[in-house]
């Protein structure tokens, strides 16, 4: 007698959890492709975002250099690139390599 009982309340909680366990799924912090790019004369890798192409954007503006991609620019203008670039950290990167010495 309580065979029908049984199973009716199983299917209940079955589709009842069903949609928690979908939303309890990892989502991914951010949709979209990390690009890195290699800095030869330095051997280290650069995360390159928004935050990087502003620094480009400031690079170019500081060099009296037309506006333009950091990937249309030739190995020697993305060589001088990085090298100013280790010249002029961010403050919050400068604040964390001064803290690991």
């Amino acid at each position: 007698m309580h065979r029908p009982h049984t199973i009716a309340s199983l299917l209940l909680t079955a589709v009842l959890a069903a949609p928690l366990s979908v939303m309890a799924t990892p989502v991914p912090q951010e949709a979209g492709v990390q690009v890195r790019v290699y800095d030869r004369n330095h051997k280290d890798y650069h995360n390159w975002d928004d935050h990087e192409n502003r620094a480009w954007g400031v690079y170019l503006s500081e060099n009296h250099r037309r506006p333009h991609e950091y990937s249309r620019a030739n190995k020697r203008e993305q060589s001088q690139y990085w090298n100013w670039r280790h010249a002029h950290p961010d403050d919050d990167r400068e604040r964390r390599d001064n803290d690991r010495h």
